[in-house]
């Protein structure tokens, strides 16, 4: 099973390499597990334009979301316009409409992470990427850390 991403951390990476000035047909997240936490193991989250040949990599392709003019919401009475999107698993090449993040994950870290869905959640009390880990048999408070 894929190391998935929800399209709102899609969204999230999108933009924060676009706010470093990275190239992003070549950027990549590498996402993987260290020892270490108070529950065993940590994940890791790193921009990078380096693959290496034993690690496993996953895209994923979404729609952009629909530019609204001013003069169209007022002729609308506000609001937002919604897409819904579906998240594709090929390499095809990001276009103007759409944006495309990779995933790489090296062998060893894809052994507790199989499975796992990265989110990102901007709440109140803070915002940041959130792993949903099948494999993890506990976790700690912030969630950060995992046992396996």
């Amino acid at each position: 099973m894929p190391v998935t991403v929800t399209e709102t951390a899609a969204r999230r990476i999108d933009q924060i390499i676009a706010e470093h000035g990275f190239e992003p047909a070549t950027m990549k997240l590498r996402v993987g597990v260290k020892g270490g936490g108070c529950s065993g193991f940590n994940y890791t989250l790193d921009l990078t334009e380096v693959q290496k040949d034993s690690d496993e990599a996953w895209t994923f392709t979404y729609a952009r979301a629909p530019r609204v003019s001013a003069a169209a919401l007022a002729e609308t009475g506000g609001g937002t316009a919604t897409t819904t999107t579906t998240a594709t698993t090929d390499t095809t090449t990001a276009t103007d409409e759409t944006f495309s993040v990779t995933i790489v994950c090296d062998p060893k870290s894809y052994l507790y992470l199989n499975g796992t869905v990265i989110d990102y959640k901007d709440e109140i009390m803070g915002s940041g990427f959130v792993f949903n880990n099948p494999n993890s048999t506990s976790t700690c408070g912030c969630g950060s850390s995992f046992s396996a």
